[in-house]
């Protein structure tokens, strides 16, 4: 399994999007309580769900994660993880992936700058209260000590979205070599 990991615009989803296009590695499509953005499709960006339909999978173990960001909930089903596939996480989704102790969980940081990803969240039209939101959440989210476990750190900044791919596909391909 591939974790992808990083603040708002920092490419996750269009990484995400590359590897299952040229490498067939397919997303977890996650759980989330977000309001759907334009051009998101329920069950192919996310499944949204209502904060009351969180709650009850919640109960019922369905989750084998869960986290709250942003103001939204977000959460793994338990069923989704197999080989093969890559997730988008926040470092206390990512904790409980750690706590798998798997070898074959390999991770990656996606290191931006802050005015890179301030006009990327404006490029795909995030209001700019949104968008300094999420730039002062992040600072605290994604803050180093949270991040201790990770494979590899990758700076998104000036890749392209096809250059990141492949080098995420060559990391994520070559360690799991060494594993085996």
């Amino acid at each position: 399994m591939l974790i992808l990991m990083g603040a708002s615009a920092s490419g996750k989803t269009e990484i995400a999007k590359y590897l299952k296009q040229k490498y067939d590695i397919s997303k977890i499509i996650t759980y989330t309580t977000r309001p759907k953005r334009i051009h998101e499709q329920n069950g192919v960006d996310y499944h949204f769900i209502s904060l009351e339909e969180f709650a009850i999978l919640k109960e019922r173990d369905f989750f084998v994660e869960t986290t709250y960001y942003n103001q939204n909930y977000y959460g793994t089903a338990k069923e989704d993880i197999k080989d093969d596939r890559c997730i988008i996480l926040d470092p206390n989704g990512f904790k409980s992936f750690l706590a798998l102790n798997d070898s074959h969980i390999i991770s990656f940081y996606l290191d931006c700058d802050e005015e890179t990803r301030m006009k990327r969240m404006l490029q795909r039209k995030d209001s700019i209260e949104l968008a300094k939101s999420r730039i002062i959440n992040d600072k605290i989210a994604f803050y180093d000590k949270n991040m201790n476990g990770v494979t590899f750190v990758v700076d998104s900044s000036t890749l392209t979205i096809e250059q990141l791919g492949d080098k995420i596909y060559n990391l994520y391909h070559s360690m799991l070599l060494s594993t085996r």
